[in-house]
């Protein structure tokens, strides 16, 4: 069993030698680069609709933490809504949420023949509350987010977007086998991705 692990382990680090993720025992950089390499994530909230009160309810949303490219994620989710839409109805209610974005939206995980379920199929799973973000970081936001997602630009005006971040409180990181590892806010944005 442990020379298995240890072939394992270094398959692993042998993988992330090739630029495709970072060692596992890195989690925090994994953190940063699997939600730098995704567009969109399921935002689960506490439904405040009748009917569905109290129950969990996910949801799409697209979202980025910085322009394109390596070394460019700020590690921040920015999100663009509207209070139009019925997950934004339910933050009204509780901002409190959980995010998962996972490398199954990217070609990483077919180019290596992982299912998405596959813990080797990296996803992050972070909790927190979703927040309107200030005038000085709109700007931040809005250049994330369009740098991503140029059809935003032109979406309703009369809809009445806004920009939101992710506040990030737990961080869990599914990126290989033996369960999940805890990654702290701190360790989280000290890293570079």
């Amino acid at each position: 069993a442990a020379v298995l692990l240890l072939l394992l382990l270094l398959s692993a680090a042998a993988l992330a030698a090739r630029g495709a993720l970072p060692p596992p025992e890195q989690a925090a950089r994994v953190a940063r680069v699997v939600l730098h390499s995704c567009d969109w994530g399921a935002l689960a909230t506490l439904s405040a609709q009748d009917g569905l009160r109290g129950h969990p309810f996910a949801n799409v949303f697209s979202l980025s933490d910085g322009a394109p490219g390596p070394g460019r994620g700020s590690g921040v989710p920015y999100l663009y809504l509207t209070d139009m839409e019925i997950s934004v109805r339910d933050l009204r209610v509780n901002s409190n949420a959980s995010l998962t974005v996972s490398l199954a939206q990217t070609p990483y995980c077919k180019k290596h023949k992982y299912d998405p379920q596959n813990p080797l199929c990296a996803h992050i799973i972070f909790c927190g509350s979703v927040v309107k973000v200030n005038d000085s970081e709109a700007a931040i936001a809005k250049k994330a987010l369009f740098s991503r997602h140029p059809e935003m630009e032109s979406w309703p005006k009369d809809h009445n977007w806004f920009f939101a971040k992710f506040n990030i409180t737990n961080i869990w990181v599914l990126d290989y086998f033996g369960g999940l590892k805890i990654v702290t806010p701190e360790e989280y944005y000290s890293v570079k991705p």
